[in-house]
């Protein structure tokens, strides 16, 4: 009895323990390795659950808790039940090599420590010419697009879920960027979908809606985070799907509850890195309305939703960018919104700069229209590659590995490259599953061959 009694005291102890740990977070972005060209924005979360106000002393540390090493020193007051987020931005031309971030809070009663590690190297570039994470969707949208592997992704368990993580993280693909936790195909102006009448499933076992995708694995989302908390990996959860490109009040409120119900969940999960809007936009972020008016409403809702959106977001898990993924097409329809969005969006990370319509900037032009914009709002840009092409039906299948190394060494400006998608484009030979075609295979090998031509050229310089 008494060893029962003594390890229920335990259980609660560190239960307690762990609870007061996790009111405490600390962000890099870009997170991984950078290059010297690219400043470090660090952020820092304190969560005060308690009932009263509380005061905490916060230092920032490069490498080691020295004096010296001190990058940050300041007292912060929380009201009772409130969040607060202190953030710096340090530059890394002479920080070259492997360090660690160290936050240190204090309250007087306890002394919190996170730590992160960090990897600077020396370019004449900001871009690190590799792809640092990928959007793993769970079933793919589309049964046009994803033709070649939604059949397979369907059967995949929870483990083989956490066997596609270990493969990301062989190729150095650390960031995990979940596509939705729904499914949902409606679409902006054309649906009278409200946040009671919602008819989406979801991915992983909510209690906001009933209805679930028909998957084998019980709870993917789960089995992801688990398994890049294990390697030291970061997830981008996708809050969506409401409907595509839609950003009005209605989504909008649907996101808060989604986005809160998903932090209670995982949000225990060091991995937990960012909240990732599904939605998506146009570049020109008046998702193609034709009337002017309605041009305008569809610009004004989209910067209202990301005020919205991250300041409910940052009021329980400070400290945590939100990313939004657009094309790149018609970017300077979308300047007189761009630098209000920027503003409350943290990450933009575009897509489509290979194929640009004829008649618009080049790739390379909007990217640069697009980098200054976030430039002068503070806000981070990095690109989404596409690491596949369109079938005659349609349907995806993995772009060739030259074409992938010639986006990589063209555009040198972006911080992080991440790439859409890993599941059913990218195969590595090792799983006891091949989600997909067998060029997928083919990609994977060629993409490790290119690392390791990579970082041989490093040795050598």
């Amino acid at each position: 009895m008494k060893r029962i009694l003594l390890l229920v005291i335990s259980i609660l102890f560190f239960t307690g323990l762990w609870a007061d740990e996790n009111n405490v977070s600390l962000t890099l972005i870009p997170p991984g390795k950078i290059t010297n060209k690219v400043d470090l924005d660090i952020r820092g979360g304190i969560i005060n659950k308690s009932d009263q106000q509380r005061t905490f002393e916060v230092s920032i540390y490069w490498g080691r808790e020295k004096r010296n090493t001190l990058l940050y020193e300041s007292s912060v007051t929380v009201p009772a039940g409130k969040s607060e987020t202190v953030k710096i931005v340090v530059p890394t031309k002479q920080r070259l090599g492997k360090h660690k971030v160290i936050l240190k809070v204090t309250d007087g009663n306890r002394t919190y420590r996170k730590t992160k590690d960090i990897e600077v190297v020396e370019s004449d570039i900001r871009s690190i010419q590799q792809i640092s994470g990928a959007w793993a969707g769970i079933y793919h949208w589309s049964e046009i697009e994803g033709k070649h592997w939604n059949k397979d992704i369907k059967k995949m368990t929870d483990e083989q879920w956490k066997e596609l993580v270990r493969s990301m993280h062989k190729v150095e693909m650390d960031m995990i960027v979940i596509q939705e936790v729904f499914r949902n195909e409606q679409y902006v102006g054309k649906h009278n979908t409200t946040v009671d009448s919602y008819a989406g499933k979801a991915f992983y076992p909510s209690e906001l809606y009933p209805g679930r995708m028909d998957i084998t694995a019980e709870d993917p989302i789960e089995a992801i985070f688990s398994e890049a908390d294990r390697l030291g990996m970061n997830v981008l959860v996708g809050v969506g799907i409401f409907a595509w490109f839609d950003f009005t009040p209605e989504s909008l409120e649907w996101h808060k509850r989604v986005a809160k119900e998903l932090w209670d969940m995982y949000g225990h999960h060091e991995s937990f890195y960012a909240f990732y809007v599904s939605e998506e936009s146009g570049g020109g972020l008046d998702n193609w309305e034709q009337q002017p008016d309605m041009r305008k409403k569809r610009k004004a809702d989209i910067v209202n939703f990301f005020k919205e959106f991250k300041s409910y977001c940052n009021s329980f898990a400070p400290g945590k960018p939100i990313m939004l993924a657009t094309n790149s097409f018609e970017v300077p329809n979308g300047m007189d919104t761009y630098p209000a969005l920027l503003e409350y969006l943290d990450i933009l990370c575009p897509f489509g700069f290979a194929r640009m319509p004829a008649g618009d900037l080049t790739g390379e032009e909007a990217a640069d229209m697009l980098q200054e914009a976030c430039n002068k709002a503070k806000s981070h840009l990095w690109f989404d590659l596409e690491a596949f092409l369109f079938n005659p039906d349609n349907s995806l299948y993995p772009r060739p590995i030259e074409e992938i190394i010639h986006d990589l060494n063209l555009f040198s400006n972006f911080e992080k490259i991440l790439c859409y998608q890993f599941p059913g484009v990218f195969n590595d030979p090792d799983m006891s599953i091949r989600v997909g075609e067998e060029r997928t295979i083919d990609l994977f090998n060629g993409y490790m061959k290119y690392l390791k031509e990579l970082k041989a050229k490093a040795k050598n310089k």
